[in-house]
Formats: structure tokens, C-alpha cells, sequence
């Protein structure tokens, strides 16, 4: 009898973790305009064409910087909401960057022409999550400012509606 009590609260306990955790993840976890603006760290990656994009190009534009991959579920829920803000905002400002951290290019182009995508994708790689404080789940999206300092982060899947309040913000 004990270890069925045992085995109830344990089973009880874990379900309830599990919705904690699940609930944390798909809640659009924000953290709101970060206190100490830091600067966002420079890189170099290679585009899908092989050519070479450098972050610190766009100094002057707001940047969307968005941790994704093809086989991560929420990403590819996100991206229809990236490609409508590229849109409408890239006239005032706006460049959203895609950052795959996919082990290869191959899935990245099929997703890049499935979903056409009209903002540029480069491959990342483990030290280009490390710039950036380590990219231990995917979707990750760092908003930053004209002056190249990072004003949000948003971990996990985010409605684009929350995105672009904060675009707008830093497009005035």
C-alpha cells in the first residue's frame, strides 16, 4: 500500500513538473527590454549562396537575430510570423537575420524555398550560441537596436504580435 501511495504522489509530482516545464516554454517567455544593453557580439557566417554576412553590416537597422533549425517544431511555427514582419517593417528599418543551427546546409535551403523566406539565413554553429550566452533550446531570438545593443531576448516560441510591438518601439 506505502508504495502505491509512493508511486501516486512520484507519478503526481512528475506530471506536474512536466506541465511546469511545458507551460514555461510555450508561455512567449520574454525577458523584457534588458537592463544593461550590451553590445551585440560580432560574427561572420556564411550564407545559403556561400557568401559571407557580417552582423555588424547592419549596424543602423533594427535586427532580429532568430536561433533556429529546420527540425525544431516551434521555429518552423514562428517563421510564416518573421517573413510577414520582414515585410512589412524592412522598408523602415527592420532586418531579420535567421541564424540555423542545423548540423548542415541541405535541410536549410529546402526550408528556406518551402517556407520562401525573404529575409537572409546564415549557418551558425555551437561558438556563434556561445557569443550570445549558449543556445541550449532552440527557438532564440535576440531583438537589438540601431546602436547594436541587444534591447530583448525571447526564448522559446513568440508570437509575432509581442515582436513587433517591441520593432515598432525601436523603429521610432
Amino acid at each position: 500500500m506505502k508504495w502505491l501511495i509512493a508511486a501516486t504522489v512520484l507519478t503526481l509530482a512528475g506530471l506536474f513538473g512536466i506541465h511546469s516545464v511545458r507551460r514555461s516554454y510555450s508561455s512567449n517567455r520574454l525577458t523584457q527590454p534588458m537592463q544593461e544593453q550590451r553590445l551585440a557580439p560580432d560574427f561572420a557566417l556564411p550564407q545559403l549562396d556561400g557568401s559571407e554576412l557580417r552582423l555588424s553590416s547592419y549596424r543602423g537597422k533594427v535586427v532580429l537575430l532568430d536561433f533556429w533549425a529546420t527540425w525544431c517544431a516551434p521555429c518552423r511555427e514562428e517563421t510564416p510570423g518573421f517573413i510577414e514582419l520582414q515585410r512589412k517593417y524592412s522598408s523602415r528599418g527592420l532586418q531579420i537575420i535567421g541564424v540555423s543551427m542545423d548540423d548542415g546546409p541541405e535541410p536549410v535551403h529546402v526550408f528556406y524555398q518551402e517556407f520562401q523566406i525573404n529575409y537572409p539565413i546564415v549557418m551558425g554553429n555551437a561558438k556563434t550560441g556561445e557569443l550570445y550566452g549558449g543556445v541550449l533550446g532552440l527557438p532564440i531570438a535576440f531583438l537589438i537596436a540601431r546602436d547594436g545593443h541587444i534591447y530583448a531576448k525571447h526564448m522559446g516560441a513568440t508570437n509575432s504580435s509581442v515582436i513587433e510591438k517591441e520593432i515598432q518601439t525601436l523603429l521610432q
